[in-house]
């Protein structure tokens, strides 16, 4: 596709898989829920492979692979969610890293005049102090957790919220993020979206995702943008 670099004025970054690699902290979190609810943990590849769907997903994944891990009756969603986020608490941003090319990119966009935005499905509780906690939170104008509003990616409320943040069309942001959710809300929303190869997408080969660009690395991306194509 074409997009002239005077049409752009926002770009939209996912948190997870995208920004940070927060699997070791969610394995961290998700094995202390099931030590505390007498099962035995699970690998982190295992988790790994749980993340993108949100944390109330997650957590029922984790349980119905430890099923017959004890005797006794499986612990109610709800219970197993609170004992989950009271760990995350503590280990949120304690282990996650910045991928490759992150902070270059985020540089890169800022002096271009680009605005940018986080936009996540992660709950604004920890979403904030994780942006905190890995020095990424000073880069971004608006930060939309998934709790901010009534829907979340893939719908595209989040996307169109931004676009009146920024006093911006559809057309004059670009998402950069790592998985189906965020190539299916930046579609509905109408625009154009980058995907990284490295996130969490369940397994799911990002080749085959409707999206203009695979892009290595943040600042790939950011290279990416100039006066003639993306």
């Amino acid at each position: 596709m074409t997009l002239l670099l005077t049409d752009l004025r926002a770009v939209l970054v996912d948190l997870d898989g995208t920004l940070l690699d927060t699997a070791a902290d969610i394995t961290v979190a998700a094995n202390a829920m099931l030590r505390e609810l007498q099962r035995s943990e699970l690998p982190e590849a295992t988790i790994r492979s749980y993340i993108g769907r949100g944390v109330p997903n997650l957590v029922k994944r984790c349980l119905a692979d430890r099923m017959d891990a004890a005797n006794d009756p499986a612990p109610a969603p709800a219970v197993a969610l609170e004992i989950f986020q009271k760990h995350y608490h503590a280990s949120n941003g304690g282990y996650s890293t910045i991928y490759p090319g992150v902070t270059e990119g985020l540089e890169k966009f800022r002096a271009q005049g680009l605005k940018l935005a986080c936009i996540t499905n992660k709950a604004e509780a920890f979403t904030l102090p994780l942006l905190e906690r890995s020095g990424l939170l000073r880069h971004f104008e608006a930060v939309v957790s998934g709790d901010m509003l009534p829907r979340h990616k893939p719908d595209p409320m989040q996307l169109i919220w931004a676009c009146g943040r920024f006093d911006i069309r559809p057309h004059q942001m670009l998402l950069i993020g790592d998985s189906l959710n965020d190539a299916k809300a930046a579609r509905a929303a109408g625009c154009p979206v980058f995907i990284v190869p490295y996130g969490y997408n369940e397994g799911e080969d990002v080749r085959n995702l409707d999206c203009d660009a695979i892009v290595s690395t943040l600042e790939d991306a950011a290279d990416r943008i100039s006066r003639s194509d993306l």
